[in-house]
């Protein structure tokens, strides 16, 4: 099991938004990749913990070949670009925007007089080319919610091999995932538990802004526990 603490790491950001980057993986960022940074998961290349600034924006920008996750974690976000140009969304919320061979803009801005916090995750799409597309989610606050991943079967997300879970645990209440995740503490606190070849075991306290890479493990929610789980289907 390892551990990347988000306040181990330099606040950095553009524009209005200051963020924390834990995932910066070298297929995308290159010879720049931060070195205090993880590699991704699969598919998934970027991982950052963002708050935008009273009023502040990202300003618009375009994206090709890549899916791009935003989740609401506080606050709100009105959304601008060529696709669902004029959403609002709200903590709880979740976008995924598909920019594909087509490519698409957007621009994320913060409406109130207060910071916001979001969550921003870029994932390699498998097959490149593909129309851009939107999706919206709303998790449910208790048990696991699919917003990225999943066979070509089912059209409720986008289909991939790297799947990305919303994960709400009340206290006490506990989870086992098997094979490997990166999972990513968005607040609350929880042992994560894994167990070593040898028969003993490995247990962490993970609480707000620690991202954990752990595998076949089981988590018990120590306090209110919202996660963002990346894994692979098998």
């Amino acid at each position: 099991m390892q551990i990347l603490s988000r306040d181990s790491l330099l606040l950095g950001g553009v524009s209005g938004i200051k963020e924390h980057r834990l995932v910066t993986d070298s297929r995308i960022f290159g010879r720049h990749k931060e070195p205090q940074t993880w590699e991704g998961l699969g598919c998934m290349v970027y991982l950052a913990d963002a708050q935008y600034q009273p009023k502040g924006e990202s300003g618009m920008h375009p994206h090709s070949e890549i899916d791009v996750i935003s989740v609401i974690v506080k606050g709100r976000v009105c959304h601008e670009g060529s696709l669902e140009h004029g959403k609002d969304l709200a903590a709880g919320d979740v976008q995924v925007q598909r920019a594909g061979g087509e490519g698409f803009e957007h621009n994320e801005i913060n409406p109130d007089n207060c910071k916001n916090r979001m969550l921003q995750v870029w994932v390699l799409p498998e097959v490149k080319g593909q129309r851009a597309a939107y999706k919206f989610y709303r998790p449910k606050l208790d048990g696991m919610t699919r917003i990225y991943g999943g066979d070509e079967s089912q059209s409720e997300t986008f289909s991939s091999p790297t799947v990305i879970d919303i994960v709400h645990l009340q206290t006490s209440e506990r989870m086992t995932l098997t094979g490997k995740q990166l999972s990513y503490v968005i607040t609350g606190k929880g042992t994560f538990t894994e167990p070593h070849v040898n028969g003993e075991k490995c247990m962490h306290l993970a609480e707000e802004g620690d991202l954990v890479h752990s595998q076949n493990t089981t988590i018990i929610a120590k306090q209110n526990l919202h996660m963002l789980v990346v894994s692979q289907q098998t």
